[in-house]
């Protein structure tokens, strides 16, 4: 506890810490107290490396713009790479410059020496950093392809699996094809990853994560393409899909836990040119909060959405393209409005996750458990909140505002891009006018932007030329004072971290209700909207440029069809 003793003699520590620092010692008596103090974020990384550093003797370097020669790369064997975590960095005249995380392992750091006949002279980095570069250098699960990893046991399936002795199902469930795969489940998940992109091509394999919304390729070892029937056999058992059919699109889910996180995965197949193309949608149950508050609304837009969804009756729609969060804005105003005296009952295709005190359907189209049947029955079970997990078609319209008409609120989405298009969409399906003015309380708009990383935020002034012509003190003639994010080990580099909802709201009213029975386009609806203080989403997003938590190229990225 030498470590932590100097951490609280210094203020980094207290001494509830402390205190915490003992009962999780207790737990994982076997792992060294810095990774302790780190994970469970007691501390900085950077204040611990600078105390171990000092103890040890060692330096302590910054790895997050390092480049390393391959001559360099070479003379390491993989195993301590992979396994030790140990990251050579630099050589010169017989020393090889290693970069370690745990100062404690000193064995690993003398067996380096005699494999490699070279002096060994270790140096600290932040281990988020070293595991960095080893995907960065030898690739995703490189050590996999020819020797595979240390064993780790950090994937469980919930679910028992059912494979055939094909030779092809064999080769799917040896270990190294196996541990491959959880090395792919494992990495997004710690990346935050929102899917899973696996795409063959003519001559290698390539895996992309999505990450804030944005894809991001993967570095992979260029052996990794021959076991691309494998990895595509491996998750096909994993989903209870058919490993012999590869001429045909197959869905399938996982249902796992990776590293004590339960996560469902969506999984997706489909035949392409060179191969059997895969999406994985990761829906982290663990990381899911449906709050509110947590929606990222702004304060008036928050407190004219709850007015919305306090009402008895009526129809309120969440608008956007797949992937805007419109599932968790509805899931949140589900739980703001769940108590004991209200049921509430979803229908949706698929139940993404299961809320307790929720009554949830989940559809199946090929035996007629459509949107519109499910609908239909559900009215009988003495609903006082239906969600509706979208409105597809004419018949699930009608349905969902005969519902509101005799006494529900109802809650679903609708695929437009802005709020006044959805009550034109919901014309063109063929629902009577009068019907959607009535029903139709309100509509909100939604999109996701990056949130600026918190650990690189800085202040900047941008210029004149640098902005739109909408936004705000350009036409005062005064630029104001903003936040951008610098790039550091936390974000990768991007300077972002995380994503925030920018919204739309649109509130029905007399005059709008006019206007929709008279049919006019969306255009006409959105200028009345305007008129009566709608704020767009591109005007939300630079609020939220003004106050800190984005940039005006996120903001200009994601509305840049809403500038007029």
């Amino acid at each position: 506890m030498q470590l932590a003793q100097k951490l609280a003699s210094q203020g980094l520590l207290s001494e509830a810490d402390l205190r915490r620092l003992g009962e999780f010692r207790v737990a994982e008596p076997d792992k060294p107290i810095h990774e302790i103090i780190i994970e469970k974020g007691l501390a900085k990384e950077d204040a611990v490396l600078k105390i171990l550093g000092e103890e040890f003797g060692m330096e302590v370097v910054d790895l997050s713009n390092a480049t390393i020669p391959p001559e360099t790369l070479a003379l390491m064997p993989t195993k301590f790479v992979h396994r030790k975590y140990l990251l050579p960095v630099s050589q010169s005249s017989g020393t090889l410059v290693v970069a370690t995380s745990d100062p404690y392992d000193v064995y690993s750091l003398d067996e380096l020496q005699t494999l490699t006949g070279l002096e060994i002279q270790p140096v600290l980095a932040s281990q988020r950093e070293i595991l960095r570069l080893i995907k960065t250098y030898f690739g995703l699960g490189g050590e996999t392809v020819s020797a595979m990893v240390a064993d780790r046991d950090d994937v469980e399936l919930l679910e028992q699996l059912e494979a055939d002795d094909s030779e092809l199902a064999k080769q799917a469930q040896e270990a190294s094809v196996v541990k491959l795969v959880n090395d792919i489940l494992i990495e997004a998940a710690n990346e935050r990853a929102s899917d899973i992109h696996i795409e063959p091509e003519e001559t290698s394999l390539r895996i992309r994560y999505r990450i804030d919304g944005l894809l991001q390729t993967q570095v992979l070892p260029p052996e990794m393409r021959q076991f691309q029937s494998a990895i595509i056999s491996r998750i096909k058992i994993m989903s209870r899909l058919n490993i012999a059919e590869k001429r045909l699109p197959q869905d399938g889910r996982i249902k796992m836990r990776v590293q004590g996180r339960e996560i469902d995965v969506r999984v997706s197949i489909i035949p392409m040119v060179h191969g059997e193309g895969i999406c994985m949608r990761l829906l982290d149950k663990g990381r899911m909060v449906f709050n509110l508050a947590n929606c990222g609304m702004l304060p008036d837009i928050h407190s004219t959405f709850k007015q919305l969804i306090d009402r008895p009756h009526g129809i309120v729609l969440v608008t956007g393209p797949t992937g805007s969060g419109k599932s968790t804005t509805l899931y949140s105003a589900l739980n703001e409005i769940k108590d004991e005296v209200t049921k509430i009952i979803t229908v949706e295709d698929p139940v993404e996750y299961q809320q307790p005190g929720i009554s949830q359907i989940q559809t199946h189209a090929k035996i007629g458990l459509t949107f519109a049947a499910a609908l239909r029955s559900i009215l009988r079970h003495d609903p006082d909140v239906i969600l509706i997990g979208e409105m597809r078609d004419l018949e699930t319209a009608q349905s969902a505002i005969q519902a509101s008409l005799t006494g529900h609120l109802v809650f679903s989405t609708l695929h437009t891009n802005d709020s006044p298009s959805a009550f034109t969409r919901l014309i063109d399906m063929g629902v009577e006018p009068f019907l959607v003015g009535s029903t139709v309380e309100g509509v909100m708009a939604q999109r996701l932007v990056r949130t600026i990383c918190p650990d690189c935020k800085t202040d900047f002034i941008p210029e004149k030329e640098e902005v739109p012509i909408d936004f705000p003190g350009l036409k005062e003639g005064v630029m104001p004072t903003i936040k951008r994010g610098a790039g550091c080990k936390a974000c990768r580099n991007s300077g972002y971290r995380g994503r925030t909802g920018i919204h739309e709201l649109l509130v029905n009213g007399e005059s709008m209700k006019d206007l929709v029975v008279q049919r006019v386009n969306s255009g006409v609806i959105r200028a009345e909207a305007l008129k009566n203080g709608m704020l767009t989403l591109r005007q939300t997003g630079w609020r939220k440029v003004m106050l800190g938590q984005t940039t005006i190229d996120e903001v200009g990225r994601v509305t840049a069809g809403d500038l007029n």
